[in-house]
């Protein structure tokens, strides 16, 4: 994938990470770099495995809101980033670990939930530098995970669908409404901050025939001191729709939203 990509044309780093399956690695001789899931922002859901790849590696890189998070766990070398700096940091992050040291990366949540994007790119800059050294996974608690406990929405019968993404989200609106209104499952998605807010998926729900009576519960901060569960009808959420801004909408961007079918 390697050079200049548009989220809205292509190629979509997603796609990129998610090409092939990770390639078989002996962890005591290939000295890989790791992408970590570090939990939904409360270190008591990060796993062991995943702290100890941040412990032991010599640079660690990621958003700058995630990286504080997990700072006191290591002595590493630190590259933060937004999403202006975002290509920079993860060059000088690929050719750190094609010198030979070790790095990790660090997503919220679980990057097989919503950080493929993350991942292809994390994997661009380390392959452009060096293609021999692997790419490992280690996956974290998700939000979407803790949404569906305090819900009680079991995932086998329940449609996950993030459109927590940047790029065309089309496929996946066709996907949240087929879930509630044709297949009738539960439902659970990351919006998107801020044009895909719960009340705006409410407003899109109902205007394809979903029975304003569903329960529709918005999640927000989950494992966060100021953990909050909202609860509505379908119908009463819509009202928050419109806008496209922060001050636009209740609740912040930390939120998962759960529709749940009648049992």
């Amino acid at each position: 994938m390697s050079g200049e990509y548009d989220l809205d044309s292509g190629p979509d780093p997603a796609t990129f990470a998610a090409a092939t399956a990770e390639p078989d690695i002996d962890e005591e001789t290939d000295d890989p770099v790791y992408a970590v899931g570090v939990g939904p922002g409360n270190q008591e859901y990060l796993t062991p495995r995943g702290e100890r790849a941040i412990r032991d590696a010599d640079v660690v890189v990621g958003f700058t809101t995630v990286v504080e998070f997990v700072a006191d766990l290591t002595d590493a070398d630190l590259l933060t980033c937004g999403y202006k700096d975002e290509a920079e940091a993860l060059e000088a992050f690929g050719e750190r670990v094609a010198a030979g040291e070790s790095g990790t990366a660090v997503a919220m949540g679980d990057p097989n939930h919503s950080g493929y994007q993350f991942v292809g790119k994390v994997q661009d800059a380390v392959e452009s530098e060096d293609p021999e050294i692997p790419v490992r996974v280690i996956p974290g608690i998700s939000a979407i995970q803790m949404a569906a406990s305090r819900a009680r929405t079991p995932m086998e019968d329940t449609e996950f669908v993030t459109l927590h993404k940047s790029g065309d989200l089309e496929s996946d609106m066709e996907r949240l409404v087929a879930a509630v209104t044709d297949d009738e499952r539960h439902l659970l998605t990351l919006p998107r901050p801020y044009d895909r807010m719960p009340g705006d998926l409410a407003a899109t729900l109902l205007e394809a025939g979903a029975d304003p009576d569903l329960e529709a519960l918005v999640l927000e901060k989950l494992t966060h001191d100021e953990e909050t569960v909202h609860r509505f009808t379908l119908g009463e959420l819509s009202e928050h729709a419109g806008g496209s801004g922060k001050d636009d909408t209740p609740f912040s961007d930390l939120v998962v939203l759960a529709v749940r079918q009648p049992v």
